[in-house]
């Protein structure tokens, strides 16, 4: 079943303590379409300039990605994002952000993005979120990211598009911030009250924790012995757990939970490289491997 993701494309440059790259190929809906297309055809819609390399379009259209929906701004540049990894690989500083040709992104989904019946709106404005929303009536199943700035700055906004969504994804600090209390569990709780089914909160290294009405859930991160760059990576998580619902066509709650370990599996390939460099290298026999392993790792 085909999967629509609206976000971010973008040029990424990374600092970890050992490595510097620069110019790749990043964003949230780049990371989430590559995760996402192991199991299901993906569409992508996002913004870009002209300065964009169109091997980066080449790369994603290989892996059977539609990027049809990805708008090209002639005379514009393309969202650029710095960063530099502190030693332990789980802190970073935003050294440098061009939102450029972003910073106006206003998405008009094509006509056969709208019949969708699974979407995903990547870390954006709440307000376009809502109107990408809008333009997918017949949908199934709809999710969110967000981050601390919307909590901050858009929270009436994104309190309407909570009441929208099916579920919604964010990070352990993003969901205290959210639910104001320092008690992660409880957080879980009190966002998922403000409106969607189920809430997902992202912890890392520490795995990933599960919020539904009857269910509530942790499942632990894979043991990753080399983290190369964390960039993307709940992004990844978060393309690896659509794409599966998306590929089954159904969330029930044991599909749910499966979806969760595949969204922990693919993440914990990409931090194995920078960039999509080691997602490149992988096949869907490589997660399926690693999901084995992953079950016989919980059984007890």
């Amino acid at each position: 079943m085909p999967l629509v993701v609206v976000g971010s494309v973008a040029i990424d440059s990374v600092v970890t303590p050992t490595e510097r790259r620069d110019d790749m190929l990043g964003g949230s809906a780049t990371h989430f379409s590559y995760a996402a297309s192991f199991f299901t055809g993906v569409r992508l819609v996002g913004v870009v300039g002209d300065d964009w390399p169109a091997a980066h379009t080449k790369l994603l259209q290989a892996r059977g990605i539609d990027t049809s929906g990805l708008q090209v701004v002639e005379g514009g540049k393309t969202f650029t994002w710095t960063g530099r990894y502190e030693p332990n690989m789980n802190d970073r500083e935003t050294l440098d952000v061009q939102l450029n040709v972003f910073g106006q992104f206003d998405p008009e989904l094509p006509e056969a993005y709208r019949r969708a019946k699974y979407v995903f709106l990547a870390n954006g404005v709440p307000a376009v979120q809502m109107k990408v929303l809008e333009q997918v009536p017949g949908r199934r199943l709809a999710v969110a990211d967000t981050m601390d700035l919307w909590i901050h700055n858009e929270r009436e906004d994104l309190d309407r598009l909570l009441t929208q969504l099916d579920g919604l994804v964010l990070n352990d600090s993003e969901a205290k911030l959210l639910a104001e209390t320092e008690n992660l569990a409880l957080a879980g709780h009190r966002v998922r009250e403000m409106g969607p089914r189920f809430v997902v909160i992202k912890k890392g290294e520490h795995g990933a924790m599960f919020f539904g009405e009857h269910e509530t859930y942790v499942l632990p991160a894979y043991p990753t012995e080399q983290v190369v760059d964390p960039t993307g990576a709940g992004d990844t998580f978060a393309g690896g757990m659509m794409g599966y619902l998306a590929e089954q066509d159904n969330f029930e709650p044991r599909t749910l939970k499966t979806a969760m370990a595949y969204g922990i599996l693919t993440a914990s390939f990409n931090v194995e490289g920078f960039g999509l460099e080691r997602m490149q290298q992988i096949t869907r026999d490589d997660i399926e491997r690693r999901f084995e392993d992953y079950r016989k790792m919980l059984s007890f």
